[in-house]
């Protein structure tokens, strides 16, 4: 007899029990619906967007200081750790500085806030210090500061990146100045530290589904659909614009690596999702840093481009930024020159590297660019409040999509990319022969420590892509694989 098929309903049963993915659209969907009809009750629903991403944030520092660590005393070339940082910045820079070309650019063809005639005598300035909380923007000479940790613990503590980055640089130097033998029980315990991290990520990433649907009904909840309408032509603008960018990243990655962003695109779908949902790329930072070491990027390549990333490489916060310093002018009748322009493009090139982690720092970095053009109204920026929140979606998908071609090209750049297992685990293909990696966890049994195990990447390579999987391996089997499949 011809083995049954399940029906229709079981099928869909299955696919919502096993698929993260399918969860989280789901309760996306029913993050809109509530949000639409119960707009009182959705705003009460913000715990469950804002608990998840307060745990996620709890692992992101250890598990950068892990990454970064073993990267480093495994790769056992410091200097090929600074070229990686110096190749960085420069991708970071050029990459930046072209979104913002980008918007100034869209901005001046499609004129989003003409004829509005706006006074800005009438916007509610106010509006915008309870947005931000009354702070600002690092200068330059506080930002590198800021950037050294004072203490070991504080750094964690404050869950600051890039204090964190440099104890991480610091400890593997160290690492591979006294070297294994004069501290041998340093290095494993950092590897399985970060195990433990991974299967930490596993947990939390199945509250997923219950942290998008808190989010988006927050969201519709609080703004409604009309804000759309209100302001379409500025709505459609950033997203065609971030669309253009997008398609720039994906032919740069082409031409410099021969992958396909849309395979990647593909490969991360779930996190790409959950960053939607959740209006946020740390969110998903932790299971993005493994998938772009499965994908054949080396740990130390990993371990400090993204997360210098996030902080340095604001791709869509730089499109946003941009229109809507025009957007703003245009609304309220200034006519900027080309030289006002420029420095536009100057003065973002500055606050936009010091944005991350600050609370309504988009409205900050505004606020500091139409100061230094003397032209623009400061209150003149209240006119963003309503549409900002419409935004995130556009910007967690150009920043996480910027930052992670920024890793596979400065990958490439410095030879630190498998480009033969990237083609394979992007192109859906299962990864080499799992007969290796048993072979050698007999040799781990007996007080040897296998191949995998020091490289770290044992537990991808005997793994089906995450894009043909439908459920998620359970922590228990592998301690480096949290539960998949999820800036």
């Amino acid at each position: 007899m011809p083995p049954s098929v399940p029906s229709l309903p079981r099928r869909v049963a299955r696919i919502l029990r096993t698929s993260l993915f399918a969860q989280v659209a789901v309760a996306l969907v029913l993050g809109i619906l509530v949000g639409k009809l119960w707009p009182g009750f959705a705003s009460d629903l913000q715990p469950l967007g804002d608990g998840f991403t307060r745990l996620i944030k709890t692992i992101i520092s250890p598990l950068v200081f892990c990454v970064v660590v073993v990267g480093i005393a495994k790769a056992g070339d410091l200097k090929a750790f600074g070229r990686i940082g110096l190749k960085a910045l420069i991708w970071f820079e050029v990459a930046s500085t072209l979104a913002l070309i980008i918007g100034l650019l869209a901005a001046n063809v499609v004129q989003p806030g003409s004829g509005m005639h706006v006074d800005p005598a009438t916007l509610n300035s106010a509006a915008v210090d309870a947005k931000t909380g009354g702070g600002h923007l690092p200068s330059t000479t506080e930002f590198i500061v800021n950037a050294l940790p004072t203490s070991f613990i504080g750094a964690f503590a404050e869950n600051s990146l890039l204090q964190v980055l440099i104890l991480a640089c610091l400890v593997g130097a160290a690492l591979l100045h006294l070297g294994h033998t004069k501290v041998p029980q340093v290095l494993p315990a950092i590897e399985q530290a970060q195990e433990i991290i991974f299967a930490i990520v596993g947990f939390v990433m199945r509250l997923a589904p219950i942290a998008v649907f808190g989010a988006m009904a927050v969201l519709i909840g609080q703004y409604g659909l009309g804000v759309i309408e209100t302001y379409a032509k500025l709505i459609v603008l950033c997203y065609a614009a971030a669309a253009l960018f997008i398609v720039l990243l994906a032919v740069a990655l082409k031409a410099l690596t021969g992958l396909s962003l849309w395979k990647f695109l593909r490969y991360i779908r779930e996190e790409m999702l959950l960053a939607l949902g959740t209006a946020s790329t740390e969110s998903v930072m932790p299971r993005v840093m493994q998938k772009l070491r499965k994908a054949g990027a080396r740990d130390d390549a990993v371990g400090l481009v993204l997360p210098t990333g996030y902080s340095f490489n604001l791709d869509g916060a730089s499109l946003y930024l941009s229109i809507g310093t025009l957007f703003i002018a245009q609304a309220v009748g200034v006519d900027l020159s080309l030289g006002q322009q420029i420095t536009v493009v100057l003065v973002l090139m500055l606050t936009s590297k010091g944005m991350a982690g600050i609370p309504g720092s988009a409205f900050l970095a505004l606020s500091a660019t139409a100061s230094s053009l003397g032209a623009i109204p400061a209150g003149a920026v209240a006119l963003l409040l309503g549409v900002d929140r419409i935004m995130d979606s556009m910007r967690v998908v150009t920043n996480l999509l910027g930052n992670c071609v920024a890793v596979f090209a400065v990958s490439r750049w410095e030879g630190a990319l498998d480009l033969d297992r990237a083609k394979r685990v992007l192109g859906g293909e299962t990864a080499p022969a799992e007969t290796e990696t048993e072979a050698v966890s007999v040799e781990t049994e007996t007080g040897t420590v296998s191949p995998e195990t020091e490289t770290g990447t044992a537990p991808a390579e005997t793994e089906t892509v995450p894009a043909e999987e439908d459920e998620p391996a359970p922590a228990a089997k592998s301690s480096k694989e949290p539960v998949s499949e999820v800036g």
